[in-house]
């Protein structure tokens, strides 16, 4: 079929406008035209194959010197090895330099990655230079690697484990040469943490820490004898301390010596309503406590402990075992030892030792200028006691005591005609705590009882408690209990022995660092069974301390004592006022 008459008029037209513009062209081209040869050229990839070098619109301008070859760089060969392919420098603007190589700008691949850091061309290494002494640097572990354990940091004394970052975070920086790793320099021992500022530092005599001091105070006291009728006297008190303590990678070594002297400048009466004084004309009294403990670590689980005690006291004031018509309180010193083993089973613990002590009197010296014995009051205790605990929880270790004893004493009978030799003990059950440093201590409860040989003295027992807590309130503020129970020995006709409850509470309070008050409130009980005789006595006492350095304290007490009895014109108080100061190192 033939096109339409319109269309092939239509292709008639565009056919004429596309041929009329190259007519015009030959026309005005004067130079005859070529055809192109067909050259190898024509197969160059290369930008600029298809002309000549000298007809380049990006040539090299007159001056600058040229290149063995103007041609453009060739592209890299896919397939060769990228470790040994050569860097070829990009062209530039500015042309090449003076050495007729093309400048290369940036960072090659992988530069001085071998240093640190990741190396993408697993060259070796660097390798840290170190200082003379210094410790070899460990690997770091990979990924998916567990953390190392802990180790103990290197020191002259016994080793510590470092503490965890937590610890130490927030804390004002120390200096490498004061906490000792500097790279080469001699090892110093680390010093404690010392969480109070004013506290006696002490000093090293070889392995051991030795703490010392002394405090001297003077004031008055309205009732020293603690008379149903009070006499004052002005009083002094010296009152040395000692504190030695091992500082061994094993084992250990603690001695704690604690004394005091307590001097009157008056005289109490040696007759009162026309009979002998129940209190000695001179009332001096001397007091001291101090025990040395040892422990020998045999392995990791079992240990060898022991430990030697000493106790110089007197009666006390408004006791009735204080004779009539004495010229002074009579002194007594009780002593002993205890050597047992403490073995652990994983969480289960078990303690164990044997006990041996002697009680004696020194002679009464009488108002007459005679003397009076006190062997009967003299006795020796042997017994052994046992304590199994159990781990039951960080922080909570409950606990069951045993203990029994026997009392042999140098006279057969008292001076009232009495057989005080006895077998007693007791039992009890508790457990030592620390939540969070908040509460810390120990808390027990049990029975004690004692059977005499005398049929006529009947058995003394009783309900007993014993333990320690410390509170820590807050960061100024502490708050102390303490209780315990004894079973004492005793002189009055027919009693079998006294049994002896004591509450004491302490709260301390900084008001600053260098200034603290102590508030103390102490409680007990004195039943004389089989007498009828029961003594109460409550202490209150306050104390104020200001603390002018590590070495010198100034310390203002006072203190009020009440015995209440229910024997007639045995009750008495007291009151003692003493301003001092302490010397410590």
């Amino acid at each position: 079929m033939g096109s339409p008459p319109g269309r092939g008029r239509g292709s008639c037209a565009y056919a004429f406008r596309a041929a009329l513009p190259c007519l015009l062209l030959t026309a005005l081209e004067s130079a005859p035209a070529a055809a192109q040869s067909l050259t190898p050229d024509l197969f160059n990839p290369n930008r600029g194959g298809f002309v000549a070098p000298d007809t380049l619109p990006t040539r090299r301008t007159a001056g600058v010197p040229q290149a063995p070859s103007d041609a453009l760089p060739t592209l890299p060969d896919p397939g060769a090895d990228p470790r040994k392919r050569q860097q070829t420098p990009a062209p530039s603007r500015l042309g090449q330099n003076t050495a007729g190589q093309v400048p290369t700008y940036g960072l090659p691949a992988a530069n001085g990655a071998s240093g640190s850091g990741y190396d993408s061309l697993n060259r070796k290494r660097q390798q840290p230079k170190l200082y003379p002494g210094q410790a070899k640097p460990k690997r770091p572990l990979g990924p998916g690697s567990p953390p190392p354990p802990a180790t103990p940091v290197t020191t002259l004394g016994p080793p510590r484990i470092a503490p965890p970052p937590s610890e130490t975070a927030h804390k004002t920086p120390v200096a490498p040469a004061m906490a000792g790793n500097v790279p080469g320099q001699p090892l110093r021992r680390r010093l404690k943490a010392d969480d109070d500022a004013f506290s006696a530092v002490g000093d090293y005599a070889g392995s051991f820490l030795i703490r010392g001091g002394l405090e001297l105070s003077a004031g008055y006291d309205t009732n020293p004898a603690r008379l149903n009728k009070p006499v004052g006297s002005p009083v002094y008190v010296v009152a040395p301390d000692l504190l030695v303590q091992s500082d061994w990678e094993r084992h250990a070594l603690v001695a704690d010596l604690r004394g005091s002297f307590s001097g009157y400048t008056n005289n109490m009466p040696a007759t009162i309503d026309g009979f002998a004084s129940p209190s000695p004309v001179e009332v001096d009294r001397p007091d001291f406590t101090g025990h040395v403990d040892g422990r020998l670590d045999v392995d990791r689980d079992f240990k060898l402990t022991s430990q030697l005690r000493l106790r110089l006291a007197t009666d006390n004031p408004g006791s009735p075992n204080v004779q009539a018509g004495l010229q002074k309180y009579p002194v007594y010193a009780a002593y002993g030892t205890t050597l047992g083993f403490d073995q652990t089973f994983n969480r289960f613990q078990v303690a164990a030792g044997a006990t041996v002590d002697r009680t004696a009197y020194t002679d009464s010296k009488l108002t007459d200028g005679s003397t009076f014995s006190n062997n009967d009051r003299d006795f020796n205790q042997y017994g052994g006691v046992g304590r199994f605990s159990y781990d039951l929880k960080p922080g909570l270790k409950p606990f069951v005591e045993i203990e029994g004893d026997t009392r042999v004493h140098d006279q057969a009978a008292d001076r009232n005609g009495y057989f005080r030799d006895s077998n007693g003990g007791y039992a009890k059950v508790g457990s030592s705590f620390e939540f969070s440093r908040i509460l810390i201590g120990e808390i027990s409860v049990g029975y004690s009882a004692r059977n005499y040989v005398d049929p006529r003295l009947s058995q003394l027992a009783g309900f007993l408690t014993a333990g320690s807590l410390i509170w820590n309130a807050s960061g100024l503020t502490t708050v102390k209990f303490a209780t315990d129970t004894q079973i004492a020995e005793t002189t009055v006709p027919g009693s079998s022995g006294v049994l002896v409850h004591t509450y004491a509470a302490e709260v301390d309070h900084d008001f600053r660092r260098w200034l603290t008050a102590v508030g103390k409130f102490t409680y007990g009980t004195y039943d004389y069974q089989n007498q009828g005789r029961n003594d109460k006595t409550y202490s209150l006492e306050g104390n104020l301390i200001y603390k002018l350095n590590r070495n010198i304290w100034v310390k203002g007490t006072l203190r009020h004592d009440i015995l209440d009895s229910n024997q007639a014109g045995s009750s008495s108080q007291g009151t003692v006022m003493m301003v001092g100061v302490r010397l410590q190192n």
